[in-house]
């Protein structure tokens, strides 16, 4: 990782967010950002592609935790209780900003940059998300898994807290390095996330599709 690196996530988070934005504008879906730790690097990334305005719907930056109540609409109890750096906050923020901006696809940052621990939570600890349509259920739990890219030192685990619609999830990262490094990773790792649900429901679809055309067999 080049922690100097403008927009989304250096090379990769950039490469990254041209795929999602192509994505979407296939789909003719809008995307909007909530964010916290990364303080508009995730919009930065995204608005640096070109033709990003046929997609993008805009980003809340959200830093302070009333912010997100208010703005967002994040329950107030859920973050009395829990603080802002938790995965269902993450999920709110994703869904809330969705909302807010009337747009098909939300995304959203929430976690500890440093450089000191927020909430009773160590220094790297983020959680990323992504709320998008659909009514469909799935449960979903993962394993720890190292990332060995980028000098941040990755542990991610994708994962679901309970039953949310298939276009709701959340992953939990616990990143090493400094402050820009996590930022950066952060930006990265949610465009990834958004990235990977996309491209599952077109999965999804095409096997749906196939299953039909073939008589439901």
């Amino acid at each position: 990782m080049t922690s100097g690196a403008v927009g989304g996530g250096g090379a990769d988070g950039l490469a990254t967010a041209a795929v999602v934005l192509r994505l979407l504008s296939v789909r003719g879906e809008t995307l909007a950002v909530a964010e916290s730790l990364t303080g508009g690097l995730v919009a930065a990334g995204i608005t640096s592609v070109p033709g990003a305005s046929r997609v993008f719907r805009g980003s809340v930056t959200s830093y302070a935790t009333d912010l997100k109540r208010d703005v967002l609409g994040v329950d107030g109890t859920l973050l009395a209780e829990r603080g802002a750096v938790d995965p269902e906050v993450a999920l709110q923020m994703a869904t809330g900003v969705r909302r807010v901006l009337g747009a098909d696809w939300g995304i959203a940052t929430t976690g500890v940059a440093g450089p000191d621990e927020q909430d009773g939570q160590p220094v790297g600890t983020v959680f990323v998300a992504v709320a998008g349509p659909g009514d469909s259920t799935a449960f979903e739990t993962g394993s720890a898994e190292a990332d060995a890219g980028a000098g941040a030192g990755v542990e991610r685990w994708g994962a679901q807290a309970g039953s949310f619609a298939r276009s709701r999830k959340v992953a939990a990262l616990r990143l090493n390095g400094d402050r820009s490094e996590i930022r950066m990773e952060s930006v990265r790792s949610v465009l990834e996330l958004l990235l990977e649900q996309l491209l599952s429901e077109r999965a999804e679809n095409e096997r749906a599709q196939d299953t039909e055309q073939n008589g439901g067999f």
